[in-house]
């Protein structure tokens, strides 16, 4: 968590793009040279609205925050979750108006930046360009193994996906150390990102409990004894991710 009175950077979000793609020396002094501005946002408020435009672009830089899609009748469907370090509106670069929500899944700060000052520095410097298209390969990469999960799995292994998808990335970030993670969502929302009813999600979180698979704590924590049994239980694979700055996120 960010320290209060620190002063707010891109520095998390070229940290990560240069686990993506290589950036030089001076690329990452590029971004890090752009007027950013402070924005933050309550739990449960909006960063982003559906079918709104937008001419800047935000970056996570503390909490944790959620794409979502609403059907009719408002019937929701969590299509992403977002840590810090991660770029909540990527498409706002390129595109004329939001496809989705985003919102706060916990007290989120955010930086912002006006998107024409990437799009001219993306134009100046090839690699921050590659860097930009690598991440929404990566975020398409991720969209596609959320719509096998949903589609094509049980509800235990798409529970046990998500928490292991949420752990290894989390870890990559230096965001978890050892074997217990923060994992805020509710029942609801954990249903909602999994195509599952609030009932059964408690039902198989008590399934994954019993088999000694993970170990609910106080303050939205929870502990997995062992990441691969966890794995195995989810069908999980990090290949998905790209997380070639982390060995050992590969690995789990």
């Amino acid at each position: 968590m960010r320290r209060t009175g620190e002063f707010v950077t891109l520095s998390v979000f070229v940290e990560h793009l240069g686990v993506l793609s290589p950036l030089e020396e001076h690329d990452r002094e590029g971004i890090l040279s752009l007027p950013v501005s402070e924005k933050r946002i309550p739990a449960g408020g909006y960063i982003a609205r559906e079918g709104t435009a937008s001419s800047t672009f935000s970056v996570l830089i503390d909490g944790l925050a959620y794409c979502q899609k609403l059907a009719c009748f408002n019937a929701r469907q969590i299509v992403s979750l977002a840590i810090p370090g991660d770029a909540l509106d990527l498409p706002n670069l390129f595109l004329a108006a939001a496809d989705h929500d985003i919102r706060a899944l916990t007290d989120c700060e955010t930086a912002v930046v006006h998107s024409e000052l990437l799009r001219e520095l993306a134009q100046r410097r090839p690699a921050v360009a590659r860097a930009f298209m690598v991440k929404a390969l990566v975020e398409s990469s991720v969209s596609r193994e959320w719509s096998l999960n949903i589609g094509r799995r049980d509800a235990r292994t798409r529970i046990a996906h998500l928490l292991c998808e949420h752990m290894v990335r989390t870890r990559a970030r230096g965001l978890t150390t050892g074997d217990i993670m923060y994992f805020p969502l509710t029942q609801e929302q954990l249903g909602d990102a999994t195509g599952l009813t609030a009932v059964h999600v408690n039902r198989m979180l008590r399934s994954l409990e019993a088999d000694n698979l993970i170990e609910k704590r106080k303050g939205s924590q929870i502990r997995i004894p062992c990441v691969d049994t966890l794995r195995m239980a989810g069908d999980f694979s990090a290949r998905y991710l790209h997380l070639r700055a982390s060995t050992e996120a590969q690995n789990q």
